[in-house]
């Protein structure tokens, strides 16, 4: 060794000595920001190919400069290596392998002067050559699934019913006036959704099929399978492809009824039309065993009296009619499908995909995704005796999955505190997982994310409660910091081990987070989640404020400078909390709820059995009154900002928002509302990109005003 290679190692050692006594040069990573939504890459819908080999799956980025989401298909083998495009989008969703593997359909919706047009189903070959459309229905098809001989492919396709009625209306319309009538004749309690707008009481969902061309270019005519006024969904084939299974719920106005869901069963042409199971409650996905005799299904069982919470379960039955089914996890503190709140799914286009019941290849077991505690696993559970045992674990969520023809492995999207979600390759005999995409190593090596510190408290009646305390980078525990209390919707829901942006980046601003499961939040059992019911809010909020207490306690929190908010049933609790206490010097209620009788009346759903209310409000009126935050504005001294989508029909703005927002101004209460333009009640987690980063601006903006004192005219009153 000569001098000069001495006196390189000799500078590389120094260099090295320097990294490690000054972390910030070794790390050199820079804080989270809210404009990094636009730098992220979310994966959605893993496809495992039937043989195992390689995994399908939709790839979602935004587009900034249109200012929305773009999707195409992406695939990865399981080998090991680098994943690739399968089609170049922008809006390309739902792959679904050929039983031979193959072929891949999918779904894509093309553009016309600028305008997408309804999706379609295409097809797309691995021998080479562009995708071919396979589908032209005036309002699209989507739900593909292959038959078992992979010779045609099951559909879904809206309709108009009365097509007799439609036509005599327009001739009459002719005949009278050249003019079309815009007016809406609204005959049913619920008649417009959150996201889908007013809705069309004549169209139907019906299933199609069509067969799969043995030539390129080719395009058969597809064929109607159900007719009629009721909806028919989450159809599949039987395992033999002898006849069709789908679910309708066959009553002309349903929330009358406490919930429940028919399985039916017809031939191949529609014909010889068969009642499977008449299941007193909801369903959620069925499959079938390998042999065909059995259908496993995960569902919430129906309760008299109604109850406002149901845990999922998962049940099992013969394939056979007036079969009943048996509850294989009811003794289990656990939700059945997984479930964890979070703000980074992959947003709008990015497809479906979320797992289901996976059946052994010997049918003796069943594999199941289950929220518990924070975290959501796959379990292994004995299909006959309902033993269970984990089969994956973790601090994490995993939100979907699907499985090979044999089931021996599993691709499965796994989310953490860190990681939006990569696709994984699972052994189902051995547990063993092994990560096959990184889609934003790249991305997160330049940002210094932390983990939050899991914690357990107990509250007022001794109940434990689990919560997540995010703290800044670099975080001293010497020092005193603001503080922001978050609090999840549903407000049957759960927050846990998943990646949150909105978290991550508060924290980054110098905030310490708190966010917290209290009672009637799901995955730790039926009992939990239902003792709310008929006490929302109440008890609830006593346990979001021991955990503010349990925090305090901690010395890190400077308690002059504490805020809080919350989303959906999180604003409700937002506009209680400022209304009971005065310790927030600023709060944030985001598409909440003030007057419960208002929101009664214009939810785009309805409350007609008694699950958060015992009767109508002109029935129980000292309950709704109660109960609604709108009650308690002559206490709130708190500055308060409202956060509103303008076409939010699940928590309408004139029965939260704008109501609690007059009422501060007439208080001269320091108040502001934030309105977001065609934005529905899903704003903060598949808003338009744009409007995402401005509702954290102004979220973040209204606590730095109030918390840290920082000069924010844009609230100023001119």
């Amino acid at each position: 060794m000569n001098h000069r290679h001495r006196r390189i190692i000799s500078c590389l050692t120094l260099l090295s000595v320097i990294a490690l006594s000054f972390p910030a040069l070794a790390a050199d990573k820079r804080v989270m920001t809210e404009v990094d939504l636009f730098k992220f890459t979310w994966i959605a819908d893993p496809q495992i190919s039937p043989d195992g080999s390689r995994v399908a799956f939709v790839r979602v980025w935004v587009n900034q400069k249109a200012d929305r989401y773009d999707t195409a298909l992406w695939i990865v083998p399981t080998s090991g290596g680098p994943s690739r495009p399968l089609t170049s989008g922008p809006r390309d969703s739902s792959p679904r392998w050929s039983p031979d593997g193959k072929r891949l359909a999918f779904n894509r919706s093309a553009e016309k002067e600028g305008r997408p047009q309804p999706s379609q189903i295409y097809l797309l070959t691995f021998e080479g050559g562009e995708a071919q459309p396979l589908t032209e229905m005036p309002r699209g098809a989507g739900g593909i699934d292959w038959s078992p001989d992979g010779k045609t492919i099951l559909f879904s396709s809206a309709e108009e019913s009365n097509a007799e009625e439609s036509a005599m209306e327009s001739e009459m319309k002719d005949k009278t006036s050249e003019r079309k009538s815009d007016v809406r004749v609204i005959t049913r309690a619920v008649y417009r959704s959150n996201g889908a707008g007013y809705l069309n009481p004549k169209s139907h969902s019906h299933l199609w099929t069509v067969s799969v061309p043995d030539a390129p270019g080719q395009m058969p005519k597809p064929r109607q399978i159900t007719r009629g006024r009721f909806d028919e969904g989450n159809a599949s084939w039987s395992v033999d492809g002898s006849r069709i299974y789908f679910v309708s719920n066959r009553v002309l106005e349903p929330y009358y009824e406490p919930q429940r869901t028919d399985l039916y069963s017809v031939a191949q042409d529609g014909s010889d039309e068969k009642k499977v199971l008449n299941f007193d409650g909801g369903m959620r996905g069925y499959q079938f065993s390998p042999d065909g005799r059995r259908i496993a299904f995960g569902g919430t069982v129906g309760h008299k009296p109604v109850l406002s919470y149901t845990q999922p379960d998962l049940f099992v039955m013969n394939n056979e009619p007036n079969a009943t089914p048996k509850n294989l996890t009811a003794s289990y503190d656990f939700d059945i499908g997984g479930g964890i709140g979070g703000d980074q799914r992959a947003p709008r286009g990015g497809g479906g995909g979320g797992g289901g019941v996976v059946w052994s290849r010997d049918g003796r077991s069943l594999y199941v995704n289950v929220a518990e505690h924070g975290r959501a696993n796959l379990k292994r559970i004995d299909a006959m005796t309902g033993k269970v045992e984990a089969l994956t674990s973790g601090d994490h969520e995993v939100q979907s999955y699907t499985a090979t023809a044999d089931a021996s492995k599993m691709a499965l999207l796994v989310s953490s505190s860190v990681n939006i979600g990569d696709i994984f390759l699972l052994d189902t005999a051995s547990g063993r997982m092994t990560q096959l995409t990184r889609i934003n190593d790249e991305l997160f090596s330049q940002i210094n994310l932390t983990h939050p510190e899991e914690i357990w408290y107990t509250s007022f009646d001794g109940k434990k409660i689990q919560a997540w305390i995010q703290k800044p980078p670099n975080f001293d525990p010497g020092k005193k910091y603001p503080f922001i209390l978050q609090i999840h919707g549903g407000p049957h829901a759960a927050y846990g081990f998943n990646f949150t942006h909105e978290f991550q980046w508060m924290a980054a601003k110098g905030y310490v987070v708190l966010y917290t499961n209290p009672r009637g939040s799901t995955s730790y059992g039926q009992d939990f989640g239902n003792i709310i019911q008929h006490n929302y809010p109440g008890d609830d909020y006593k346990d979001l404020m021991a955990g503010v207490d349990e925090v305090v306690k901690r010395g890190y929190i400077d308690t002059n400078r504490l805020g809080v908010t919350g989303g959906s049933g999180g604003g409700v609790l937002t506009n209680w909390t400022v209304g009971h206490t005065t310790r927030f010097r600023a709060a944030v209620s985001q598409r909440s709820i003030a007057d419960w009788a208002g929101f009664w009346y214009t939810a785009d759903f309805t409350l007609f059995t008694p699950t958060w209310f015992r009767a109508a409000p002109w029935e129980d009126p000292e309950d709704f009154v109660k109960r609604s935050p709108i009650t308690y504005v002559k206490n709130i001294t708190t500055p308060m900002m409202f956060i509103e989508g303008e076409a939010d029909w699940r928590t309408p703005a004139n029965e939260g928002g704008e109501v609690m927002f007059r009422a501060l101004k007439y208080r001269r209460v320091p108040t502001v509302m934030v309105r977001f333009p065609n934005e529905s009640h899903d704003l903060s987690r598949s808003g338009a990109p744009w409007h995402r980063i401005e509702r954290l601006q102004h979220i973040v903006n209204w606590f730095d005003k109030y918390l840290q004192d920082k000069p924010i005219k844009i609230y100023d009153v001119e």
